[in-house]
């Protein structure tokens, strides 16, 4: 099972949950497709409709930075932890 960790910002879009356990491996594709299955909601605020990652989000595999490990190609292994980051603006 990969481990998905979501900050306070999309955990109302998870029911409240701080971590969600997906069963799909391979790809960020992969993984993020099984998401959206479950919580569409929180798949819409990480991928645009296209399924592409939004720019203002950042998607970290087992602390890489997806963007620069291959994208949604990235591979996770089974027990990988990713971790879903909103941009925070400020000003």
């Amino acid at each position: 099972m990969v481990t998905v960790l979501l900050p306070g910002p999309l955990r109302g879009e998870a029911g409240g949950a701080s971590r969600l356990s997906i069963a799909a491996t391979g790809t960020l594709r992969a993984v993020l497709d099984e998401l959206a299955t479950h919580h569409p909601r929180l798949s819409r605020r990480i991928r645009d409709e296209r399924g592409e990652l939004r720019r203002y989000v950042n998607v970290f595999v087992d602390g890489e930075d997806c963007r620069h490990s291959g994208g949604l190609a990235t591979p996770v292994a089974d027990d990988a932890e990713v971790q879903v980051l909103p941009s925070v603006a400020g000003g």
